[in-house]
C-alpha cells in the first residue's frame, strides 16, 4: 500500500505543477486552488507512505515521478521541445527510480 500511495502522491505532483503553470503566477482562481489541492494531496500522500519507506526512497521517488511526469506532459500538452539530451535526461532518471525501487526492502 505504501507504494500506491507513493505513485498517487507523485501523479499528484505532476497535477500541481501543470496548474501551477496555469495559474500565471497564481494570478488566476481555479488552478491555483487545484494547485493547493493537489499540492495537499501529494505532500498527505507521501508522508504516509514515508511511515514504511524509507525518507530517500520515498523522496527520491515521489521527486522522480514528479520530474518525468511534468516533463511528459509538458511535450505532450504543452508543446514543449523534444530533444535527444532531454530524453536521455528523463530515460536516466527512471532509471534511477527503478534501482531505487529494485533497492529497496519495503
Amino acid at each position: 500500500m505504501p507504494w500506491i500511495m507513493l505513485f498517487i502522491a507523485g501523479l499528484l505532483e505532476v497535477v500541481w505543477a501543470y496548474f501551477m503553470k496555469q495559474s500565471e503566477g497564481f494570478s488566476r482562481l481555479g488552478p491555483t486552488i487545484i494547485t493547493l489541492v493537489a499540492m495537499l494531496g501529494s505532500f498527505g500522500l507521501l508522508a504516509l507512505a514515508m511511515r514504511a519507506l524509507p525518507l530517500g526512497t520515498a523522496y527520491m521517488i515521489w521527486t522522480g515521478i514528479g520530474a518525468v511526469g511534468a516533463f511528459i506532459v509538458g511535450i505532450i500538452v504543452l508543446g514543449e521541445q523534444v530533444t535527444v539530451m532531454r530524453l536521455i535526461a528523463a530515460a536516466m532518471i527512471t532509471g534511477g527510480l527503478v534501482l531505487m525501487k529494485l533497492a529497496s526492502d519495503a
